[in-house]
């Protein structure tokens, strides 16, 4: 492939018909819907994408029997066609609510345990910015980071997966999450003043699935611990499913102590007296680097760092 200059893109003259057909042709691998769902005919999508592969002077598509499968090149654009189309997305989104007597967006991501800081950063921000709009997903980090790469959020509370490069980030750490046993009050462990992992062990768990960090933490204990694994486990990402077992049953969660405590009233819920810190690697404030926030997403963003971790508790 040829070195392609700054403005590649002028010169071979990319139209956001290419765009809408790379993410097309990713979703679909087949042509004949991609085609179809932009409203287009096969021939003309064909010749859309062979004419930019010929001024490009590489393949983007193999072409397979069942259809097509993008190669580096390919998946390289269809990335980036992707946070293209998410920021005119976005940029609607932020005239249609200037237009309507808003103050503008921010859309963020983040993990279970971050949720309660969030929450205090957007009703003080709110407080000063009443017109301002927010949109929020809970997740887990891999999802979180993804999306932020397509331009779905304009900045993630979340770990960067070690998949990823970091020097496309900039990362500003909060804290480790600390973990925690919880029972229902009455549970046969409560009047326990300290619970082993074989006791433990011995109930049904509600925890996350084993591509969790979580779980892959609370499946390190039990290694190092030469504990037998619970005979029985829900796997569930939700942490309102896994308290509502809880709540109906003998079965135990394993949780953010932050969530736990938002979650767990003291009169129906006991977190149980495990006789050591077990928590998991940092998690941080993670955008892009070199993506320009919106001013609603900045002062998201700026309020959140000045938060301190006692600031939850004044909400």
């Amino acid at each position: 492939m040829k070195t392609l200059p700054p403005d590649w893109f002028l010169r071979v003259r990319l139209k956001m018909r290419h765009l809408q057909l790379f993410v097309a042709l990713d979703e679909h691998r087949n042509i004949h819907r991609a085609a179809s769902t932009l409203g287009m005919s096969q021939p003309a999508a064909s010749k859309l994408l062979g004419e930019l592969e010929n001024m490009l002077e590489v393949t983007l598509f193999e072409r397979q029997p069942r259809g097509v499968v993008p190669n580096w090149y390919g998946e390289i654009l269809i990335r980036h066609a992707r946070i293209v189309l998410a920021e005119l997305h976005n940029a609607g989104d932020e005239l249609t609510a200037l237009n309507s007597g808003h103050g503008g967006t921010a859309t963020v991501g983040t993990v279970d345990p971050a949720v309660s800081r969030l929450s205090c950063a957007i009703d003080r921000l709110h407080r000063r910015r009443p017109d301002l709009q927010f949109a929020v997903d809970v997740d887990v980090s891999h999802n979180l980071i993804d999306g932020l790469l397509e331009g779905q959020f304009d900045f993630v509370l979340a770990r960067i997966p070690e998949e990823h490069s970091a020097d496309i980030f900039l990362y500003e750490e909060i804290g480790e999450e600390d973990l925690c046993f919880v029972c229902r009050d009455g549970h046969p462990l409560c009047d326990r003043e300290t619970v082993t992992i074989d006791e433990l062990a011995h109930y049904t768990w509600a925890v996350q699935p084993h591509d969790g960090l979580l779980r892959q933490r609370v499946d390190a204990l039990l290694l190092q611990r030469r504990a037998r694994p619970p005979r029985q486990i829900v796997n569930t990402r939700s942490p309102l499913v896994s308290i509502t077992l809880v709540d109906k049953s003998d079965v135990i969660t394993v949780m953010s102590r932050e969530v736990a405590r938002f979650l767990c009233h003291p009169q129906r819920f006991h977190i149980l007296p495990f006789p050591e810190r077990i928590s998991v690697k940092p998690y941080g404030l993670v955008r892009l680097r070199g993506r320009p926030l919106s001013p609603g997403a900045t002062a998201l963003m700026e309020t959140f760092s000045t938060l301190g971790d006692g600031s939850v508790d004044s909400m």
